[in-house]
């Protein structure tokens, strides 16, 4: 079957009578000695089942539920959110065009933002500009980014899905798909209870990894497909007790001297960078510290560590990068009592429970989008969104050093449906 057919095909037959493959079918080998594995439960009837609940889950899963569907939302932790709260990845990048005159995004997304500020666990975006202390003081593509609580944000989701007759599932993993011919039917999950089979009408991978659809047999690629390099991954961590004052003022005067230098960005406290560089106290590969001010005046998001070459797709590849990018953190945190300003009694918060991954596996779909059309700000007829984002490829200086970094030409650009 042809990738078109396969995904034209994909969860959109009619409901029926799926076999239940043994879980030994989803493995590459047998497991005749393992009786355990036989025994999957029948435990979820549903019209949509998702698999993953960061931020593209839920608001599949809640716009669905609105709808009437029955809809049963997975999730392999103990929270949504994803990356914006298992991983700690923050603030909410730009919902605004390429000017900043105007929001472009808004629906779920606009009401999950009012309902933080609501329970003051966000700041509007249009109220934060670039170049300010709430963007690490970057400008390009970093206009009205929506700083915002990631505890907040755990609540938000949980009670946007309740009122939307979600049905949600922590700590439930997915082992593999119920497949009908060539749709799939629903999952197998492995979860507290036991192995549990969830069926559905249609399922949609919102994995982040791509899982359910590599393990349906849909075509996929890791990484560059030239070379199957993937852009370096973070593990994001938060710090409080930080003298914010103090830190802006040691900031601001060096604004000028921010630069790229062959690809590589000096910017936040690289002038501190350079001191800890010569006194043989850094050893990370970034020239200065993306440090974003959140919510509370005296906590900060830090977004410095760089992990080469994970593979998210690989349990030990992703066990060693979660143990560096903890040392890596322990580094930055002893930097900054040494060496930031209004930081010598900044204390961890904490660290992501989850590695911050910027690319692993693509789904290729029966139409992929042209680079030249978001430079472009092409918008096409069957439009389904609009963005003002730039092409940033993450390199290994923190910057595009051996990435890609293109802005827009336009004020934005969409997003077709196809």
């Amino acid at each position: 079957m042809d990738r078109r057919s396969f995904l034209g095909r994909l969860g959109l037959a009619a409901a029926g009578a799926a076999v239940l493959p043994s879980v030994a079918s989803c493995a590459d080998g047998g497991f005749t000695d393992c009786p355990a594995l036989d025994n999957v439960k029948e435990s979820y009837q549903s019209d949509l089942l998702v698999v993953g609940g960061g931020p593209a889950g839920v608001c599949a899963a809640v716009a669905a539920a609105r709808k009437g569907l029955k809809v049963l939302l997975i999730d392999n932790g103990n929270c949504l959110g994803g990356m914006g709260t298992k991983g700690l990845v923050g603030p909410f990048m730009t919902c605004y065009d390429a000017k900043g005159e105007r929001q472009i995004i808004r629906g779920l997304f606009e009401e999950i933002v009012d309902r933080l500020i609501k329970e003051g666990g966000a700041i509007h975006p249009s109220k934060i500009r670039h170049t300010t202390e709430f963007t690490a003081w970057i400008t390009e593509g970093h206009d009205h980014c929506t700083p915002f609580d990631p505890e907040i944000l755990k609540k938000v989701y949980d009670r946007l899905c309740a009122e939307a007759g979600v049905k949600v599932l922590f700590h439930a993993n997915f082992v593999g798909p119920i497949m009908k011919g060539d749709s799939i039917r629903g999952a197998v999950l492995l979860t507290p209870s036991g192995l549990e089979a969830a069926r559905a009408r249609m399922v949609i991978d919102a994995t982040g990894d791509g899982t359910v659809a590599y393990r349906a047999g849909a075509p996929c690629v890791f990484g560059d497909p030239e070379n199957g390099r993937v852009q370096p991954a973070s593990l994001f961590f938060r710090i409080n007790n930080v003298d914010t004052d103090r830190l802006i003022a040691d900031v601001v005067p060096h604004l000028p001297e921010f630069r790229r230098v062959n690809g590589v960005s000096y910017r936040c406290l690289h002038w501190r960078v350079a001191q800890a560089e010569a006194a043989g106290e850094w050893d990370l590969a970034r020239k200065s510290v993306n440090i974003w001010r959140s919510v509370e005046k005296d906590q900060w998001v830090i977004n410095c560590t760089r992990i080469h070459g994970v593979d998210a797709t690989d349990a030990e590849n992703l066990t060693a990068a979660e143990v560096e990018g903890r040392r890596q953190v322990e580094e930055l945190l002893n930097f900054f009592h040494k060496y930031g300003p209004g930081c010598e009694k900044a204390t961890l918060m904490g660290t992501g429970s989850t590695m911050g991954i910027r690319e692993s596996r693509h789904v290729h779909g029966d139409f992929v989008l042209p680079v030249q059309d978001l430079i472009d700000g092409i918008i096409p007829e069957d439009n389904i969104l609009l963005s003002a984002n730039s092409i940033d490829v993450h390199g290994a200086m923190g910057g595009p050093a051996g990435g890609l970094y293109m802005p827009i030409q336009k004020d934005m650009y969409g997003i077709p449906y196809r």
